[in-house]
Parts: C-alpha cells; sequence; structure tokens
C-alpha cells in the first residue's frame, strides 16, 4: 500500500495531495481547492509570487493609458528586471536556473522561480528577501516543489501551438536574449568555478578509474625512485658528496649567527609597524569599496528595505 501511494504521489491519481500544485507550485483554486497543497520546509527552488511587473498587465501590448507599447520596449524592460534580479540573488548561491512565467492568470502572473545547486543557498535567499521590497511593493518569497520544470512548462507554447494563451495552467516561460544569458550564466559559473575543487563533480567510475591509474603509476615510480636511491647510495661521487657534508667543519661554516637583545627588539617593531600600516590600508579600501557599493546599489537597483 505504501508503494502505491508513493508511485502515484503529486499525479492525477493522487486524491489527497493537489497535482498542480506539485508541478507548478501554483493552483487556480487556491486555498479553496480539495487536494492538499504541502509546501516543503526546505527545497533548491524558490518562488518570488507576482514579482514581475509587465507594462502591458492590463492589455497586452497596449499601456495603462491605452498607448500601444513597442514590443523591443516590452523585451527591454523585462531583461533589465532579469539582469537586476539574477546579480541580487547570485550573492546568495549557485543558480542553475531563473525562470519568470509569462501567464495572466492571477495564480501566475509575474510568477518567478529560482532553482539553486544547494538548499542552503536557496535558504539564503529566503533570509535574504523576506521583509524587503522591490520597486516599491513587498517581496513574496517561499519554497517551491518544483525541480523538474520540464514537466512544468507548455510544451506547446514552446512550439507557437498553444490555443489557451495567457490562461493556460503550464508555464508560459518569458525567454530572454542570447547575449545577455551567456553574459550571465558564463560570468556566474566562471566566478564560482575558480573557487571550487575540480575533482567535486566527478563521477564513482572517473574516481575509480584516476585511482587505479595512480596506484598503478605509483608502483612504477616507487620501483623507479628506489632503484635512482640505490644507484645513488652506492656510487663513489654520492658516497664523497655525504662524507664532505657531514664534516664537523660544514656544519661550523654553516652555523646562523645569534642576533642580540636590541637587534632584536628593533626587528620585532619594524614587523608591527609594517603591519600597522598594512591594516590601516586595508581598513581605508574597504571602506571606500563599502560606500561605492552602497551608492551603486541605491542608484541602479531597485531592491531595497
Amino acid at each position: 500500500m505504501a508503494e502505491h501511494l508513493a508511485s502515484i504521489f503529486g499525479t492525477e491519481k493522487d486524491r489527497v495531495n493537489c497535482p498542480f500544485y506539485f508541478k507548478i507550485g501554483a493552483c487556480r483554486h487556491g486555498d479553496r481547492c480539495s487536494r492538499l497543497h504541502t509546501k516543503p520546509s526546505i527545497s533548491p527552488t524558490i518562488l518570488l509570487s507576482n514579482m514581475y511587473q509587465r507594462p502591458d498587465m492590463i492589455t497586452p501590448a497596449v499601456d495603462p493609458h491605452g498607448n500601444p507599447i513597442d514590443p523591443h520596449k516590452i523585451q527591454d524592460h523585462f531583461e533589465e528586471f532579469y539582469e537586476d534580479l539574477f546579480q541580487e540573488l547570485s550573492k546568495c548561491g549557485d543558480i542553475e536556473s531563473l525562470n519568470v512565467c509569462d501567464n495572466l492568470a492571477d495564480h501566475m502572473v509575474g510568477n518567478v522561480y529560482v532553482q539553486f545547486r544547494e538548499e542552503e543557498h536557496a535558504a539564503n535567499a529566503v533570509r535574504n528577501l523576506t521583509g524587503r521590497f522591490y520597486a516599491g511593493r513587498p517581496i513574496i518569497v517561499d519554497f517551491s516543489p518544483v525541480t523538474d520544470f520540464r514537466e512544468a512548462t507548455c510544451r506547446q507554447y514552446e512550439e507557437n501551438t498553444c490555443n489557451r494563451g495567457g490562461y493556460c495552467n503550464f508555464m508560459h516561460l518569458k525567454k530572454i536574449g542570447r547575449d545577455l544569458r551567456r553574459q550571465l550564466f558564463r560570468r556566474h559559473h566562471t566566478r564560482h568555478s575558480r573557487s571550487r575543487s575540480p575533482y567535486r563533480h566527478q563521477s564513482h567510475e572517473e574516481k575509480s578509474h584516476r585511482g587505479h591509474s595512480s596506484r598503478r603509476y605509483d608502483d612504477r615510480d616507487h620501483h623507479h625512485e628506489s632503484h635512482r636511491r640505490k644507484h645513488r647510495s652506492t656510487s663513489p661521487e654520492h658516497s664523497r658528496g655525504r662524507s664532505r657534508s657531514q664534516s664537523p667543519r660544514g656544519r661550523k661554516d654553516h652555523s646562523p649567527v645569534r642576533e642580540g637583545s636590541e637587534e632584536r627588539r628593533a626587528r620585532i617593531e619594524q614587523w608591527n609597524k609594517e603591519r600597522e600600516e598594512q591594516e590601516h590600508a586595508c581598513k581605508v579600501d574597504s571602506e571606500v569599496t563599502n560606500n561605492g557599493y552602497n551608492g551603486h546599489m541605491q542608484n541602479g537597483s531597485k531592491f531595497h528595505g
């Protein structure tokens, strides 16, 4: 019985849990749904509900005053929002994907799904965004059960054949330009890959193969090293050099000269003075950097609070 319930969990056959909430993280029935919406306590994906406010919110391609909007301006507005959000959330951890819904239904309009590489990174983002504002509107952030966006997106929308429009129950994801995607994700992954060990993501087969090969080369190197060491120890030149280096006269010539107490005090005072100057310079640099960063965030980003 337990295996059967586990096999149908989150599917249409499950009469207890809502399949749409499990796949999409949102349900058009909301709290009135007859099935359970089980919110995860931790997840690599977070949901920013109704965060993106498109310029043609009321009528597509028309502003609130009834004037038509250039599609290029709508795309520029979206990419500006996408870049601002990506740069803010990348401070919390490695971002795998950032998806913005283009749906018009109330439970999905403007939803932003951010999937991090680790659950700890998502938890950092939830703590960082809770209680903050974006463009004067409060940010509603929570963990989302969505982990596979291939099951959540509308395949007909990707093929331009969806006849439900913006009120489809599956995700219609907005797309950014290729140059912006390459710029954001390549720069982000390059920055974090430099601080990551190159052997972290190796498979079990690669590790086992690397272990066998290194063991084989180690045995071979050990054999050659022992042969070299044996040949060096038996050679007359090595014997003469070793006996010469172990002579009392050689040890006496290379003995260090002991400094006096006054010279040691002067050297210690010089070291302390140099260290104080370095600490003061680092403190001044950090204050200048922080002031410049705060000014840039206040002027360029819409995050505050």
